[in-house]
């Protein structure tokens, strides 16, 4: 069980790193560390790792606000409709088999694999910034939270991209305001869960602890390395070990 800890602790300093330098990722690492390494069910795990990754990233917002980095208004707007979405999403998947929900999760890590390795579309970064499309990050914000709250992923990979997009938003600040989103989000997903599931408190702490480490390293280590380098190198991992999670679930039926 030591050896088990160690390891698990060991890679949830993968999910604060990922958070912390690409603005998303930690659903995409902290579930299947919580259920092919740790041992949690499906539905604790992915209840978990939506409490995970919406501490670590309230705590990465931190720094990236202290940056200017971070776009309150439509943070909180985008936020409020994945809230809404991620809490109904999260209600939906406590009922649903696990073994539909991990097949799920793995289609959703190899979609966002995808989108990883494809690459964002560049913004202009002095592009003024105004004129919000209020019903468009409305519908955006439900529709991503709806995803994350029902397979506990999805987030981040899915909300910087729509930021980016939304008015011309730089990558810096969608990045930063993305984990606004994020964290306001997985705990609606996670209220949602919590009607019908119950987490292992003291497992689920401690990866918290070490993912919140993992994300002040990775939020001093940016500018350091080429985001599109990390990006793809992240991407391929995301696909294998999406890849992974989808034989093993389909083997096991």
């Amino acid at each position: 069980m030591t050896g088990t800890l160690v390891l698990v602790l060991s890679l949830s300093l993968l999910i604060g790193l990922s958070l912390g330098l690409l603005g998303g990722g930690g659903s995409i690492l902290t579930v299947p560390i919580l259920v092919y390494v740790a041992g949690f069910g499906a539905k604790e795990a992915i209840a978990s790792s939506l409490f995970v990754v919406g501490v670590t990233s309230a705590v990465s917002v931190i720094g990236h606000a202290r940056n200017g980095r971070v776009r309150w208004k439509t943070g909180l707007i985008f936020g409020a409709a994945g809230m809404a979405g991620a809490f109904a999403g999260g209600l939906l998947g406590s009922r649903i088999p696990s073994m539909v929900l991990m097949i799920a999760f793995a289609l959703m890590m190899i979609a966002t694999s995808i989108a990883m390795l494809r690459g964002r579309r560049n913004v202009d970064p002095d592009k003024a910034y105004s004129d919000l499309p209020l019903l468009r990050i409305l519908a955006d914000g439900a529709l991503v939270g709806l995803v994350t709250g029902l397979v506990g992923a999805g987030g981040g990979f899915l909300v910087v991209p729509a930021l980016a997009l939304l008015g011309g938003m730089p990558m810096a600040l969608a990045v930063g305001t993305s984990l606004v989103v994020i964290a306001m989000k997985s705990f609606a997903g996670l209220a949602g869960y919590l009607t019908t599931v119950q987490i292992d408190w003291s497992m689920t702490l401690a990866v918290t602890a070490m993912a919140i480490i993992g994300s002040l390293i990775g939020a001093r280590l940016v500018g350091r390395i080429p985001e599109a380098a990390l990006r793809k190198a992240f991407g391929w991992f995301v696909l294998a070990m999406g890849g992974f999670v989808l034989v093993q679930e389909i083997l096991g039926m």
